[in-house]
């Protein structure tokens, strides 16, 4: 799958967006660039480490620039591609939140803002699925895409939400993520919403559509987290193998580079 989505804005005319999967996870992973800029810097928001000769030709293909290997923190049903992508393009930087705990060339802390020309990703911390979950939200201004875009990793899906058994999890702390100030639902509600993962079918949402119709984030905290306490879901195959792994970058047996 290489989808991108229409814009209403001319000022969205400067980003090159695609929306790709990898079926084994049902990962997404997102190639945001400018594309009007000389270099036509781009970023990966999630790579996933049997996809990365795909990435990798793309990006090629469209004469674009890899600048960032983001995550939107450490997942436990794959492993990371910013290791691969490090060593196959050097120069790249691996990024995550440093609420993660994990290795990287680059931390990031909430309201600090990646950028790839005049295009720009601001970090909202949204704690719950892990202890260092984070979105990446596009800019209000403008110059930049419109509608805003959001890449929830596994904190919003589509008509869902990520679990809050493991690493740190908390359904408190995911209600409250979603719905406080300066979270996700808080986002205009044109924003459209860019999961991790989707295991339906589905590829894009909005806050407004999420607000209405999650059958979990709709309800009042209480509700929600005696759904969650109820799941009964069982223990992620990967689990054992991805999260060691994506600790340190995705590549467990080369030595760490970060700062």
């Amino acid at each position: 799958m290489g989808s991108s989505s229409s814009f209403s804005s001319s000022s969205s005319s400067k980003l090159l967006f695609r929306q790709l999967f990898e079926k084994e996870s049902s990962t997404f992973t997102y190639l945001l660039a400018d594309v009007s800029h000389p270099d036509k810097p781009a970023l990966l928001i999630d790579p996933v480490d049997k996809t990365v000769d795909r990435d990798l030709k793309l990006i090629d293909e469209l004469g674009l620039k890899l600048i960032y290997a983001m995550n939107t923190h450490v997942h436990a049903d794959h492993v990371t591609g910013t290791g691969l992508l490090k060593t196959k393009l050097p120069g790249v930087k691996s990024v995550i939140s440093k609420a993660s705990g994990s290795k990287a060339d680059m931390f990031l802390e909430p309201g600090d803002k990646v950028s790839i020309g005049d295009i720009y990703l601001e970090v909202r911390a949204t704690p719950g699925h892990t202890a260092g979950c984070v979105t990446y939200v596009t800019g209000e201004e403008a110059d930049q895409p419109q509608p805003r875009m959001a890449f929830t990793g596994d904190a919003v899906l589509i008509r869902g939400c990520g679990r809050t058994d493991f690493q740190g999890g908390s359904s408190d702390q995911l209600y409250e993520s979603v719905h406080s100030q300066a979270s996700i639902f808080t986002l205009p509600k044109d924003t459209l919403i860019y999961p991790a993962h989707d295991y339906k079918g589905f590829e894009v949402s909005t806050v407004g559509e999420e607000m209405q119709h999650n059958p979990r984030l709709t309800k009042d905290k209480e509700t929600f987290k005696t759904i969650m306490s109820n799941l009964n879901l069982s223990y992620p195959k990967m689990i054992d193998v991805a999260v060691p792994a994506n600790m340190v970058c995705g590549l467990q047996d080369v030595p760490s580079q970060a700062n």
